[in-house]
């Protein structure tokens, strides 16, 4: 019988982990893999049957940690803010079983890995615009194709595909119909500290990449084109006062990350 790993990343996430930890309790392994939290996220961990390990580095590096501690012919990733549903835990099982039956259509099937939609929550509420919906992220990897995560910030996952390495599975992944839920964020605050966190690392990066200096027409197109992509083309206004201001605070956001890159540039200049 197919055996799939659940693998978890925590840091300081003792209000969110038991809940995480009951939607993958039917997986056959849990691995956590916690960055040095100083609550109580590794004792609850280790109480509900976690394989719990300290590891720090990037979310790529993280991942992969993970992957080399897990057991599974499968690897469910699952952030410590998402949920796994009934009706997913369902779905997963399922298909992974058609796989194993020679008789089964699914049974060929070339798909190395699988994407699962997400429903995403902001302060309580679904958002179903401003690009939310139906969010694929891709999840579930066949171990013995799995290659590692790569990119410290906005990583994606390689596999071997016809004996080369690719990255995205580049046709060879499979969508999954039942969601993830995710609980993105519930309030202000926490935004604001998330966004100045990965706005240091996103800056570096284009930093890193040279990106052409900072200037008043770069900023303001911009935050043109964010506040277009979000209110107009993906019509974040239908979700409401919710929508509405999370669309406003993604430009913000956008504007956190290049105005840090702005300060890094002058700073080399002098």
């Amino acid at each position: 019988m197919t055996k799939i790993s659940a693998i978890i990343l925590t840091k300081n996430s003792e209000k969110l982990i038991p809940d995480c930890l009951t939607s993958v309790s039917w997986t056959d392994e849990i691995v956590v893999i916690d960055e040095n939290s100083s609550d109580k996220t590794r004792e609850i961990a280790g109480k509900a049957g976690g394989k719990v390990f300290t590891f720090s580095g990037n979310f790529s590096e993280k991942r992969n940690f993970g992957a080399k501690k897990a057991s599974g012919d499968w690897l469910l990733y699952v952030d410590v803010d998402e949920r796994v549903t009934p009706l997913l835990r369902k779905e997963i099982r399922s298909r992974l079983a058609k796989r194993e039956a020679p008789s089964s259509a699914y049974h060929q099937s070339p798909y190395v890995a699988y994407a699962i939609p997400r429903r995403n929550f902001v302060f309580g509420k679904e958002l179903k615009y401003c690009g939310f919906w139906p969010d694929y992220v891709k999840r579930l990897f066949k171990k013995d194709k799995f290659r590692g995560w790569t990119g410290e910030l906005h990583e994606e996952p390689n596999f071997e595909v016809d004996s080369e390495v690719v990255t995205g599975g580049k046709g060879k992944i499979g969508h999954l119909e039942r969601p993830l839920t995710h609980l993105k964020h519930n309030n202000l605050s926490e935004m604001v500290a998330k966004t100045n966190e990965w706005s240091e690392i996103e800056a570096r990066l284009m930093y890193e990449a040279k990106h052409p200096p900072m200037n008043l027409f770069r900023f303001s197109t911009a935050m043109f084109r964010e506040f277009w992509l979000r209110m107009i083309k993906q019509k974040a206004f239908l979700d409401g006062t919710v929508g509405i201001i999370y669309a406003v605070y993604q430009v913000y956001s956008r504007f956190i990350s290049y105005a840090k890159l702005w300060e890094m540039q002058i700073k080399t200049k002098k």
